[in-house]
């Protein structure tokens, strides 16, 4: 009965070394799982503070071309009145 008992507690033995060194490569594998959603929240926050930059120059570009077009009609019609006044 001592030897078997004997036998139990080696194998219990074993298997609190076995849970402790999966629960070690398990911290090791959260710590860097943890460091890879860093990156991912910081490269995230990247690419937000892009996407908002890019529409600021998309609205500058929607404005700037507006104001094209009304330069040009506004030369065109200077244009108009000139060919009116030199017309005989």
């Amino acid at each position: 009965m001592a030897e078997g008992l004997g036998d139990r507690l080696t194998q219990l033995e074993q298997a609190v070394r076995r849970a402790a060194d999966l629960i070690a490569r398990l911290k090791a594998e959260r710590a860097t799982l943890e460091k890879r959603v860093a990156e991912q929240a910081r490269e995230l926050d990247d690419l937000r503070a892009r996407a908002g930059v890019s529409a600021e120059e998309r609205a500058e570009l929607v404005r700037l071309r507006q104001e094209r077009r009304d330069v040009l009609a506004q030369v065109d019609t200077i244009l108009k009145e000139l060919d009116k006044l030199e017309a005989p």
